[in-house]
């Protein structure tokens, strides 16, 4: 089960202390998640103001300070469409990179997600499909390059004022289930944001599935105080699947007595 940080995302600067529009300050962030246990990198370029974008001088200089940090340990970026709005530009910055990421998210809601797909596997750089509720997994199951993403991205919004476990499985579960039905042997990753994010985790262990925990989905912890940083998203994300992983080896283990 891998467990992906995801470091920054589009997440305003003055939110925590640890986001900076500076590469190296978001490297070593990057550095201390791969320590606490993290075995891949997600990244948001950021201009000079701390907004996301796909200007290749910019996703250079995020993507090579993260390769020298955290050396062996693939590295990805954003595609989305707030950090470019017109579809032919993504793609267009796509063929620009000088610097190209292992990986890169492309989120099928968006209009030109095909086109910015096809441009990422020219280019030799991994796909990974962002599938959101909605119109996403109908338009991710109608696309060409369906079979030729590296894995695909379930991923959850803030949960409503309910039981977030409950919200979460009645969410995810058909969006999991449409993905495998296709594409069986597509790795899934599973996550949420902000009060979702624990209760994807738990079901992602409970699943088997991958995750991703990091400062662009939550900046707290599972009992709600603010976390110091990536590095201690990333130890509580272990540890909460060590521990449901666990409780299912035991309440497996009570069932094989019974």
């Amino acid at each position: 089960m891998m467990i992906k940080v995801f470091v920054n995302g589009p997440r305003p600067l003055a939110e925590h202390p640890r986001l900076s529009a500076d590469e190296r300050e978001v490297a070593v962030e990057a550095r201390a998640a791969v320590d606490a246990g993290a075995s891949a990198v997600h990244v948001h370029p950021k201009d000079a103001a701390g907004v996301d974008t796909l200007d290749a001088d910019d996703v250079a200089r995020f993507v090579l300070a993260v390769r020298q940090t955290c050396p062996g340990v693939p590295v990805g970026v954003t595609t989305g469409a707030w950090a470019s709005p017109d579809p032919a530009s993504r793609v267009r910055s796509v063929r620009s990179w000088t610097a190209l990421p292992d990986f890169a998210s492309v989120n099928w809601h968006e209009d030109g997600a095909d086109d910015v797909a096809a441009a990422l596997i020219d280019r030799g750089i991994g796909v990974e499909a962002g599938i959101w509720p909605g119109e996403g997994l109908a338009r991710w199951q109608a696309s060409p390059w369906r079979g030729s993403c590296l894995r695909a991205l379930v991923e959850l919004a803030d949960v409503p004022d309910e039981d977030a476990a409950a919200w979460v499985a009645r969410q995810a579960t058909p969006l999991i289930d449409g993905v495998h039905r296709l594409e069986p042997d597509l790795p899934v990753l599973l996550h949420g944001a902000e009060g979702s994010t624990w209760a994807a985790i738990d079901l992602a262990a409970r699943l088997g599935l991958d995750t991703r925990v990091g400062l662009e989905d939550t900046t707290r912890l599972p009992g709600g105080a603010t976390a110091d940083g990536n590095a201690q998203l990333v130890h509580a994300a272990l540890t909460r699947v060590a521990e449901t992983r666990s409780s299912r080896a035991t309440a497996t283990d009570a069932d094989s007595n019974d």
